[in-house]
This record gives C-alpha cells, structure tokens and sequence, in this order.
C-alpha cells in the first residue's frame, strides 16, 4: 500500500499539481500587493481620495467609529469595500488566467496542424518515374 501510495504521489500529475499550487498561491500575493497598493490608490486619488478598504455598513446603532477596523471592535459591520477589493483581485487572476490558457490552447492548435503537403517532385524525378513505371511493365 505505501508502494502505491509513492507511485501515486511520485506521478507527474500530482507533482505538478503542487507546483501550481505553490506558483498560484505566490502569484495570488503579487495580485494582492497590485490590487492594494497600486489599483486602488489611483482608483482613490481619482473618485477624490475615497479610500475603498474602509467602506462599511453598520449593522447596529452601537457602531459609530469612522474606521472599519474601529467599527468592528465596537459590533457588526459590512464591509463592503474590502468585499469590492476581493472583487477586483479577483477579475485581475481570472483575466490573465484566460490569457494563459488561450496562449497555451492557441500553441496547442499550431502543434495539431496537418504537416505541409510534400513538395511537388521535379521534372528530372517525373521523368525517372515514368521510365520507372514502364520498366516495371
């Protein structure tokens, strides 16, 4: 049974399973740092300073702070901002993963095409074929 399970783990699939994990979860890092640090900074400087990560809705009168992080100490809040955050990171990983697959399924296609049609012989190889063919009769 551990033989197998060796095998199992040790086939190609598994193992690059766990690299795109791995590469996936690092890239999920570099969307977030994109989405957090440039996106929506500029989305902020441009809607007039609004600082999206701090929208909330409060869901009892008790809240009254002016920060979310504050809100959430004083009761229940929606937070709907790093909720539209969420949103953008991921439409950012879901387009360049379009990408990456139309990429690949594009490759994928030019390596499937039928190979080129032989060349056409040349009139010396016609002729030699043709005083080949009467010699076999």
């Amino acid at each position: 049974m551990l033989k197998e399970f060796r095998d199992f783990a040790m086939r190609g699939n598994v193992v690059d399973l766990a690299i795109g994990v791995i590469i996936g979860a690092a890239f999920g890092g570099i969307v977030s740092s994109l989405v957090d640090d440039l996106i929506m900074p500029l989305i902020g400087a441009i809607t007039g300073g609004l600082d999206f990560s701090n929208y909330f809705l409060p869901l009892s009168s008790a809240v009254t702070a002016p920060t979310l992080d504050a809100a959430r100490q004083e009761g229940a809040v929606l937070a709907y901002g790093k909720f539209l955050t969420a949103v953008l990171k991921f439409l950012i990983v879901a387009w360049v993963l379009f990408l990456l697959i139309k990429a690949i399924n594009k490759l994928a296609t030019k390596k499937a095409e039928a190979p080129p049609a032989p060349p056409e012989p040349t009139a010396s190889e016609a002729l030699l074929a043709e005083i080949r063919d009467l010699l076999k009769k």
